[in-house]
């Protein structure tokens, strides 16, 4: 998440830094964050250098949730949002409406994390399946913390993140509430129309970022799969290119040869010709000579 209005020299310079390390590879991060900190010490920027040189390379997990953040801006923010409505829906919601918005958002997990190993294989890092995992458990810390949310949000996560356990996405699949869930007291019966309501009304905004984000990685795969058949269509087609190309080429290497035959018999031809010609140039002179002398011969014979 590139910030703007950078300025050389001022705090912001530092962010831009620091925004470049984090889209790096692991294994680039180092020898970058070293250049980036002697350049501004040698600018006599030495807090900014104390920042710079403090950053920690974040593991592959965690590189590859930052790519999805910054490569994924739309479905992130949908994402983002998923997690606000559950953090409020669970303050309220029975078992059952958490149980529907976990089922969806194990859904949206597991289509992210895929997209953030197809992302990371792109840039030339396949994930491992437990580095996979551990982007899966970073995404469910998003949605579930909302200080984890912050952190993902820069794009500068540094390792796998944990979601906290008593959050309900985290608890098995129809076992009740998480451990240390609020209690309700008894309360009148207005007083409980108005929380099933309330309760009502963040199911349904829960429900709503739950589908928002689903369409979103829907629309993301459809998208994928398309470029995807672009992908193997034009490779398919530089395989032909270049199929013609190298054929080509092997018959301009035939013709040139041929070239470099017919120049060579054109110069020895022209060779010969050349001593055709000086050779019937002798004999036209020889015979001049010989007709003359014949000639000088029978007249002086008379």
């Amino acid at each position: 998440m590139r910030r703007k209005g950078v300025r050389d020299g001022g705090d912001e310079d530092v962010e831009a830094v620091l925004d470049e390390l984090y889209a790096l590879p692991p294994s680039a991060f180092v020898t970058r964050r070293e250049e980036r900190a002697a350049a501004a010490r040698t600018a006599g920027r030495a807090d900014d250098a104390r920042r710079i040189h403090a950053a920690r390379r974040p593991t592959l997990a965690a590189w590859a949730a930052n790519l999805l953040r910054r490569s994924r801006p739309d479905e992130a923010e949908r994402f983002l949002e998923l997690g606000r409505a559950l953090r409020e829906a669970h303050a309220t919601l029975d078992p059952s409406g958490m149980k529907e918005l976990s089922a969806q958002r194990r859904r949206i997990v597991s289509a992210l994390s895929r997209q953030a190993a197809e992302l990371a294989r792109d840039a030339g890092h396949p994930l491992s399946e437990p580095v996979r995992r551990d982007v899966e458990t970073t995404l469910r810390a998003v949605l579930a913390d909302p200080e984890a949310a912050g952190l993902w949000t820069t794009g500068r996560v540094e390792s796998a993140l944990t979601p906290p356990s008593g959050f309900p996405a985290e608890t098995a699949e129809g076992s009740g509430p998480a451990r240390g869930a609020p209690r309700h007291r008894p309360v009148t019966a207005g007083k409980r129309d108005r929380l099933a309501e309330q309760r009502a009304k963040r199911l349904a905004r829960a429900r709503e970022a739950a589908r928002a984000a689903e369409e979103e990685v829907r629309a993301r795969r459809v998208e994928r799969e398309d470029t995807a058949a672009s992908l193997a269509a034009a490779r398919e087609r530089r395989r032909e290119t270049g199929e013609r190309v190298s054929a080509l080429e092997a018959q301009l290497r035939e013709e040139r040869a041929a070239l470099e035959r017919a120049e060579r018999e054109q110069r020895e031809a022209e060779q010969r010709d050349r001593t055709a010609a000086d050779a019937l140039d002798r004999a036209r002179r020889e015979a001049d000579e010989a007709a003359a002398e014949a000639e000088r011969a029978e007249q002086g014979a008379r």
